[in-house]
């Protein structure tokens, strides 16, 4: 599916990699409406869905 994409995606490994460049920031304002990645998180189980809200500070 699409939102499978999320976890390869590159501008997320971008923000994995630096957090304050323009690309990371991006994709953080990004995720905050993006139905793949809202789709991608309640595809998860919920140990990894607390995991990546964690990590992600969501």
């Amino acid at each position: 599916m699409k939102w499978n994409q999320c976890e390869q995606c590159p501008l997320r490994a971008k923000y994995d990699k630096n957090p304050n460049s323009l690309i990371g920031r991006i994709w953080r304002f990004h995720i905050r409406f993006c139905p793949g990645w809202k789709a991608y998180m309640r595809s998860l189980s919920d140990e990894k869905r607390t995991e990546i809200k964690a990590k992600y500070k969501l």
